[in-house]
């Protein structure tokens, strides 16, 4: 399992891209984590599914809220991972208002997920192999914060726990 002081697992995410440019098609564009993350800290949390209650209500919105918080404490991207294809992420994020704050990135195969051992087997609800609630601080693709959370519970992988870490590191 993935744990404080490790390098993010090699590997690519996807993003539905609105907007042609900066080298980006319109549609669902895949990035590779060791490029996308080198040089940067990156606040990324994870979730079980899109449109979910807990993560359309609370998950996502408190991080699109604290957007420029996290920009102040020296935070360049936040990412939001769940374990559903870039179109579902893509129509996710314009429901909850994430452009230019919160990036929506897809692991539809949860290859990412499982590289990381976070996994979490929903199989009995119909929703199969998905990612466990956690959020972390990444440097230069290091784990330097890492909040995982208890089966059906949303106490530490919330917005402002991991700003709180942002603001120490």
């Amino acid at each position: 399992m993935l744990k404080v002081g490790d390098h993010l697992p090699a590997g690519s995410l996807q993003e539905f891209i609105e907007v042609e440019g900066e080298g980006c098609s319109l549609g669902p564009n895949s990035f590779d984590i060791q490029k996308l993350s080198s040089g940067k800290t990156i606040a990324i949390f994870a979730l079980p599914g899109a449109f979910t209650p807990t993560c359309s209500a609370q998950h996502v919105p408190g991080y699109v809220a604290a957007a420029g918080d996290f920009k102040a404490a020296g935070v360049d991207e936040i990412w939001c991972v769940s374990v559903n294809d870039a179109f579902v992420m893509g129509a996710w994020g314009r429901d909850q208002k994430t452009a230019g704050k919160v990036r929506m990135m897809a692991d539809g195969s949860a290859t990412f997920t499982q590289a990381t051992g976070l996994t979490l087997d929903l199989a009995a609800r119909g929703m199969g192999l998905r990612s466990q609630r956690y959020s972390m601080l990444v440097k230069d693709g290091v784990v330097k914060t890492l909040n995982i959370e208890a089966p059906g519970k949303f106490e530490v992988s919330d917005a402002a726990t991991l700003l709180a870490q942002a603001k120490a590191l």
